[in-house]
């Protein structure tokens, strides 16, 4: 009954794209939608973040709309179809899961990850065109926001051993690349400063990886908690009948201590 459904949708996309379909659909191709699955992925965290599940059961169907778009596409050149999108990620899920589906053993999610790491190394062996060995930071792509980017090489670099053994110890990484961002500021060097600064916050989204947060998540909670305080100051300013901006920076330094006690 699933592939019933799926393949309605499907024959949905194929009709929009057919020669007397939408034209605005018939100009698409895989370069035009990559904004559009990034904006319907952002989407998907936003109700996920909100908690309005609701909300979430229709961007989950937008997300899964481009992904058969792209596969109707790719279908269109010959390239593949969208069942064989479904084959290969059933297929994947059960050669990377032995523990499940075959014999192996693993005692926690940390072994999980791992193995997975392991199975898929091993899938692209000799994939390189220039026959080199790949790797072991191979696979995160140059398009993910830099904060996942950070925390998935430290995270593969970490399985060969190259990591700190605790969060304390990148914590002195912190500070030490602070020092090199303050030393840095001497000099007027943007290049120099951008690379130090660089440092920073690459030991800082390190730091989060280990403190178990995910980087994007926490400071996307503290830009939400930054909205929230800010507005709060433009109300407590309109409230004294005064306008933010013509307040000098200690009033707002005052205002800003006040926002934070009453929304957090």
């Amino acid at each position: 009954m699933a592939n019933v459904d799926i393949q309605k949708l499907v024959d949905v996309m194929s009709k929009l794209r057919a020669p007397d379909g939408c034209p605005w659909d018939r100009e698409q191709d895989h370069d035009t939608l990559k904004r559009f699955l990034v904006e319907e992925s952002y989407e998907v965290i936003e109700a996920i973040e909100n908690k309005d599940f609701e909300h979430l059961k229709e961007e989950l169907g937008d997300l899964l709309l481009q992904v058969v778009f792209h596969a109707q596409v790719a279908n269109e050149s010959k390239l593949f179809t969208f069942q064989e999108v479904i084959d290969g990620i059933y297929e994947k899920l059960i050669r990377r899961h032995p523990h499940i589906f075959k014999d192996a053993s693993v005692n926690n999610s940390r072994e999980v990850e791992v193995q997975w790491e392991d199975i898929k190394r091993n899938e692209k062996k000799n994939q390189k065109p220039d026959g080199t060995e790949r790797s072991a930071i191979d696979g995160v792509p140059l398009a993910m926001p830099s904060t996942l980017q950070a925390v998935r090489l430290t995270e593969k670099a970490g399985r060969v051993g190259f990591d700190w053994e605790n969060a304390e110890q990148v914590m002195d990484k912190v500070d030490e690349e602070l020092a090199e961002l303050k030393e840095s500021l001497k000099s007027k060097n943007r290049k120099e400063i951008a690379h130090e600064l660089g440092d920073v916050l690459f030991a800082t989204c390190n730091l989060a990886r280990h403190l178990n947060m995910d980087p994007e998540e926490v400071n996307r909670e503290a830009l939400q908690r930054f909205r929230a305080r800010f507005k709060m100051m433009e109300k407590l300013s309109a409230e004294r009948g005064k306008k933010l901006k013509e307040l000098p920076i200690t009033e707002q330094e005052k205002l800003w201590s006040e926002a934070k006690k009453l929304v957090g």
